[in-house]
């Protein structure tokens, strides 16, 4: 199985990269405003990009400013069955996230279109952390 693997790191609290993470306030401004987000372990995230299909992601754990986990239960065919993780460190006031997407079942052209775009997902995280903007979605001329 492949995984995508990313590290990023801002220059704010883990606790303000954990919020972003978890909020729909948050996730609006780094991936897309169209969304439903919970906060609870076991419920199911929902995410459209331009009224394209819809993405379920169920809250497998949170761990405040340290860990969060998605597993995606449906979208496109190549992620269902995927796990996303973000995990957090701080240091200094500044936060390391590893972000990652795994148990694919083999690269594709669409595992590497994916790979470029959590790329871009965590620019626009690093952006709307430390500027109060971020690139989602809706807002890319890309």
């Amino acid at each position: 199985m492949a995984n995508i693997e990313h590290l990023q790191t801002v220059n704010v609290p883990a606790s303000t990269v954990y919020e972003a993470l978890t909020t729909a306030k948050g996730l609006s401004e780094i991936w897309t405003n169209e969304l439903v987000v919970h906060d609870q372990v076991g419920l199911i995230h929902e995410f459209r990009f331009g009224g394209e299909g819809l993405t379920k992601m169920r809250i497998d754990e949170l761990v405040a400013d340290k860990k969060i986990l998605w597993h995606c239960v449906d979208s496109d065919p190549e992620w269902i069955g995927t796990t996303i993780s973000f995990e957090l460190s701080e240091k200094n006031g500044r936060t390391s996230i590893v972000l990652r997407q795994m148990d694919w079942k083999e690269v594709t052209a669409f595992y590497r279109s994916c790979n470029y775009n959590w790329a871009i997902f965590l620019y626009s995280l690093k952006q709307y952390c430390e500027e109060g903007e971020g690139l989602p979605y809706h807002k890319r001329k890309f």
